[in-house]
């Protein structure tokens, strides 16, 4: 998601993303094309995002929080509405994924999609057949039965490190 306040007479905008997100090389032309300098600082989770908005005065002027913590943040008053006459290549957006924005920001008023991702199961086909007897993993169950997942110790097994993508999961698995 993306979302701007900035003020172009600054001159400069300062925008808080996911590390890795945007290769400096963009930033830079992105300057060069516009005379205007990007103050760029990163994060690694959503709730360190949440807590410096939530706290105020971030000074930042475009922030890239995932959508299932947008709703609470427009809620608390951090965004600003868009002017979407500022806005023109809104047109260029995928229907879809703005429907699906639209779910955390009735009406797409405080943001826009910027990228999108999905949470999922990656594996070596190799290892999980030489440790389950099966080359397929279609359930949650391969990583919250205990049973399932010490039969893949050997292979070494890594949970993404983010409380608001994995206890949904595992609340599914329930």
């Amino acid at each position: 998601l993306f979302t701007i306040g900035g003020h172009a007479e600054d001159r400069v905008v300062n925008v808080f993303n996911w590390s890795d997100y945007i290769d400096s090389s963009i930033i830079d032309d992105f300057t060069k094309e516009t005379g205007i300098k990007v103050v760029y600082d990163t994060f690694d989770s959503n709730e360190i995002l949440e807590t410096k908005l939530l706290a105020g005065g971030s000074g930042y002027d475009v922030v890239v929080p995932s959508g299932n913590f947008l709703a609470r943040q427009i809620q608390a008053g951090v965004f600003q509405k868009l002017d979407r006459s500022k806005l023109p290549n809104l047109s260029n957006m995928w229907d879809t994924v703005q429907e699906r924005t639209a779910k955390y920001d009735p009406g797409n008023e405080y943001s826009i999609n910027y990228m999108w991702g999905t949470v999922g199961i990656g594996y070596n086909i190799k290892k999980v057949q030489a440790a389950l007897g099966t080359d397929k993993i279609d359930s949650w169950d391969t990583f919250f039965n205990p049973d399932t997942l010490a039969k893949l110790k050997d292979c070494g097994v890594y949970v993404l490190d983010s409380p608001a993508d994995i206890i949904p999961a595992a609340l599914k698995y329930l």
